[in-house]
């Protein structure tokens, strides 16, 4: 928080939506405006950049905002015109670690078809995610206990709700046939849980390509809730 704001914490602001999503009936006057709006968007991009840089290194309680600053070469003032404090970097650094593998469940549960193909797609486009994001979902798990209660609760609620979503995609292949599941729930937060802590044990230099372990750990995946595997046929699921 800013020296001298008052108790009263607002509540995180949103990344606006990249100015080509919002509609295509721009007119030359726009064009001002829409520049603002990318170089904008661009300065806080760089922002949470170094942030999620020193986040890691360092953790979050051993940066400053002073140390961000330092190291993109700007005044401290240059991030309160951006962000409101340091919480509002690690909201968005965590958001970041969580928003994708939702919409891709979000996605799986909308498409047609079998649902083991589904699950098994849904799967290694989020282990993807995870490795590719490693930095956000690290964050994201290291820091909760210094979420406050303005950046808890929105963070908990999109947690949570990737849990509800991999819980309603296993319950439709029980209901279609396809999985053999005792406790819906609790299948659903083991698998949760060995795909986001790939962050952890995930290294470039070990024997699997990220492709291959997507793969793997799609196929794990659809072993655990009663899906015969398929030797050597891995691309039926794709």
């Amino acid at each position: 928080m800013k020296p001298g704001s008052s108790s009263t914490t607002p509540s995180p602001k949103k990344l606006s939506p990249p100015p080509g999503n919002r509609g295509s009936t721009k007119t030359a006057a726009d064009a001002p405006n829409s520049m603002r709006e990318q170089v904008k968007a661009f300065k806080r991009e760089q922002i949470l950049e170094v942030a999620t840089e020193l986040f890691y290194e360092q953790g979050y309680q051993r940066t400053s905002l002073d140390a961000v600053a330092q190291r993109l070469g700007v005044t401290k003032p240059f991030i309160y015109y951006h962000f409101q404090d340091k919480a509002e970097l690690l909201f968005e650094i965590s958001r970041r670690g969580i928003t994708r593998g939702n919409d891709v469940l979000r996605a799986a549960l909308a498409a047609p078809g079998p649902v083991a193909p589904r699950l098994h797609t849904a799967v290694c486009e989020i282990v993807r995610t995870i490795i590719q994001a490693q930095r956000y979902t690290a964050i994201f798990f290291r820091e909760q206990k210094n979420f406050d209660a303005r950046i808890r609760a929105p963070l908990e609620k999109m947690h949570r709700e990737f849990d509800d979503l991999l819980a309603r995609l296993l319950e439709q292949g029980v209901t279609s046939g396809e999985f053999h599941i005792t406790d819906v729930r609790l299948c659903s937060l083991a698998i949760g849980g060995m795909l986001n802590w790939a962050y952890t044990w995930y290294r470039q230099s070990g024997r699997l390509s990220v492709d291959e372990l997507a793969q793997g750990m799609g196929e794990l995946v659809l072993q655990a809730v009663g899906v015969a595997a398929q030797r050597g046929d891995a691309s039926s699921y794709h």
